[in-house]
């Protein structure tokens, strides 16, 4: 059965720790240290501003984030290393598994959407770079509404520019907040657990489905 599928980017299609081995040119063993402190301070301010209702969009939270980070670890960049560093988050590389996976689900029949906290510009350019833009049929980017995951808003907004019911529409996602975020929605979910921990959130609900790599998907949706 055809079924919409609405793919998260950060951290499900898109490797954001991608950025480490720029890192390691410049801190060596430092640079793990500072990539996952990064995208967790990333996250924290989008949490942040939609508690506030203080929109700022996700590349002003990365930008914002990587200062902060450095700034704590005691790490100096040249604003020359800042661009640099900034420039390859909007080149960050696909997992290995996303274009393979994608082109099976299309053939498949099933609509695929990229469906992210980035703008639209710059998630169109990420996936344009790593080769996966033209598997979709559209990107929905939270900008549109100015607002983030797991605001309720945006996945109604999801919906709405897909023109689906809740119930005919899965989540993908790697990040369990978001997974979370589309069941209160009502939306069907598979979760990405890439490190295969299983430790999702004890909020008393469990993904729709679990799989831990997206060739797993296909199988996870009949």
């Amino acid at each position: 059965m055809r079924q919409t599928l609405a793919f998260d980017v950060y951290g499900t299609l898109i490797d954001t720790q991608g950025v480490t081995a720029t890192l390691e040119g410049w801190m060596g063993e430092r640079a793990p240290v500072l990539a996952r402190a990064w995208r967790e301070k990333q996250l924290e301010y989008t949490f942040r501003r939609g508690l506030m209702g203080a929109y700022a969009d996700f590349d002003t939270c990365t930008e914002q984030a990587l200062r902060f980070c450095c700034e704590v670890l005691g790490i100096a960049l040249e604003a020359e290393q800042e661009a640099e560093l900034l420039r390859c988050y909007r080149e960050l590389p696909a997992f290995a598994d996303a274009g393979s996976a994608l082109d099976e689900l299309r053939a498949e029949g099933h609509r695929l959407f990229a469906f992210s906290n980035g703008t639209a510009e710059t998630v169109s350019g990420l996936l344009r770079n790593a080769g996966l833009e033209d598997r979709f049929e559209d990107l929905v980017s939270v900008d549109e509404i100015g607002c983030f995951k797991p605001d309720p808003r945006v996945y109604r907004h999801f919906l709405q520019r897909a023109n689906v019911l809740p119930q005919q529409a899965w989540l993908v996602s790697g990040n369990p907040f978001d997974v979370i975020g589309a069941q209160a929605a009502a939306m069907r979910t598979v979760w990405l657990d890439r490190a295969r921990q299983r430790l999702f959130d004890p909020w008393g609900g469990e993904p729709t489905a679990t799989i831990g790599s997206l060739d797993e998907l296909s199988g996870a949706l009949r």
